[in-house]
């Protein structure tokens, strides 16, 4: 498992004009050349274009679980066409309990399912091995049970598929004590799980799949923070939370089912 390998990617992926047509973005993230606060989609786009590199000329069957307004596929088709590169997907679906229908159709999503992903049995209805890559950023930590929602989410992977994810970070010596801690002032929708690079480990271990990589993001972060303009501070915080994925922050990951 390279945990390294995010220092290989092209940082002007995260410069890449592509930040300044989602919506939704505050100024002072707009205003720095490198924001970490847009490295979840940066680190799923790259997750994502080297899987595409992987399979060759084999265009990808993506399934997004949580989309919130669309920002995850904005920022892929936004950077791709900043890059005059072809989409490496076939189709992208887009998984969420609230889905703004009119408004994804816009952006490019294909198919829109509105699902609660704690209906166990409405995740049980869903059609198996669909999926080439299944994408989860940062909707873990809204489910009260991640572990049963993911035993469905790894049956609508495809043999050799590839799930890759995202959430906040937390060590794993103070995850049940915060997560106790945060159910008792959620909000609705709000964060009611807490995650951590060991409890990434074992859901792979319990669901079949390999951990192909995990890895923290960054030492520290700051809304509009100037040496968020140096790219000597985006490779160091990089560096760092590969080789720290137990540092509070946020973690990144990606997880392999095996192929028959």
């Amino acid at each position: 498992m390279d945990r390294f390998r995010s220092l290989a990617w092209s940082e002007e992926g995260l410069a890449s004009p592509a930040k300044h047509n989602m919506v939704g973005i505050p100024d002072q993230i707009r205003q720095v050349r490198y924001p970490f606060r847009l490295m979840r989609y940066w680190f799923m786009f790259e997750l994502l274009m080297d899987e595409a590199r992987r399979r060759g000329s084999r265009t990808l069957q993506v399934g997004e679980v949580g989309i919130d307004s669309g920002q995850m596929l904005a920022y892929a088709r936004d950077t791709l066409s900043w890059r005059r590169e072809p989409l490496p997907w076939q189709c992208w679906h887009g998984i969420d309990c609230s889905p703004p229908r009119e408004a994804l159709h816009r952006l490019g999503y294909d198919r829109q399912l509105q699902l609660d992903l704690e209906d166990r049995p409405a995740m049980a209805g869903q059609a198996t091995g669909q999926y080439d890559v299944i994408v989860l950023l940062h909707v873990l930590e809204h489910l009260h049970e991640p572990e049963a929602a993911l035993e469905h989410i790894a049956r609508w992977l495809r043999p050799g598929g590839l799930i890759v994810g995202g959430a906040p970070g937390t060590p794993e010596f103070a995850r049940r004590w915060w997560e106790t801690r945060l159910r008792r002032r959620a909000r609705p929708r709000g964060h009611v799980s807490v995650i951590s690079a060991a409890r990434v480990d074992d859901w792979a271990s319990a669901l079949g799949l390999r951990v192909e990589w995990l890895s923290g993001a960054f030492f520290m972060r700051r809304k509009g923070f100037p040496l968020e303009n140096r790219a000597w501070w985006l490779k160091a915080n990089l560096a760092f939370g590969a080789a720290f994925p137990a540092w509070p922050g946020e973690l990144y990951w990606s997880w392999r089912k095996p192929a028959i």
